[in-house]
């Protein structure tokens, strides 16, 4: 009879601590926010995606080389005389920019946010934000492109370089043509002012 009467004691007692905990949590303020409407404000050093801003870009590649898992893919292109990059040719702290960038893709899906890419850049033109939704059905979507060149821009920067540098190259050929020319005819002239030379010796 003592169990019996014990049993009860312990289903009501447990039921009671229950529905106060219920009751006190129904006036507490409550600690949910409205997400995706309301968020939370990050930390100050928080560790996002990054974001690549091509006007300051100078195509160094010390972000890719400093990348521990290289995720980073750049492709640039030498500025051809009268050419420039962008909208200035220059960066927004005054730097000339000698390169054009083809191609500067970062693979989030292989990004650890270590952050090491920030800091070599001298134009900090790299850095990280506060976005960190950018889920897909997709691994490929998650290849971000920065390159503000379209592939047929690309295409014709590769084609001005060619064609700049195929012009030098004749030019190097023909002057070093014209160079051999002349030094075929100065070679008689010396030949004959040494024989004349001899002719005087002797008498």
């Amino acid at each position: 009879m003592k169990a019996y009467f014990s049993h009860i004691y312990q289903a009501v007692s447990t039921i009671l601590i229950g529905m106060s905990i219920t009751v006190r949590s129904i006036f507490r303020k409550s600690v949910t926010i409205q997400y995706p409407e309301q968020r939370l404000q990050l930390p100050e050093r928080e560790r996002n995606r990054l974001f690549v801003n091509m006007e300051d870009c100078i195509g160094c590649d010390q972000c890719a080389k400093a990348c521990p898992v290289s995720c980073i893919n750049i492709e640039t292109v030498k500025v051809v005389p009268g050419d420039v990059v962008g909208k200035t040719g220059v960066t927004s702290q005054g730097k000339k920019k000698a390169l054009h960038v083809t191609n500067f893709t970062i693979d989030f899906a292989k990004c650890c946010f270590c952050q090491l890419c920030v800091f070599p850049c001298p134009t900090e033109c790299i850095y990280m934000t506060d976005v960190f939704e950018y889920s897909t059905y997709s691994r490929a979507e998650l290849l971000y492109q920065f390159s503000d060149l379209t592939p047929e821009e690309a295409e014709k920067k590769k084609k001005m370089l060619a064609d700049f540098n195929a012009e030098q190259e004749k030019k190097k050929a023909l002057a070093a043509q014209e160079a051999a020319k002349k030094a075929a005819e100065t070679k008689p002239a010396d030949g004959e002012t040494k024989k004349e030379s001899d002719n005087t010796k002797e008498s």
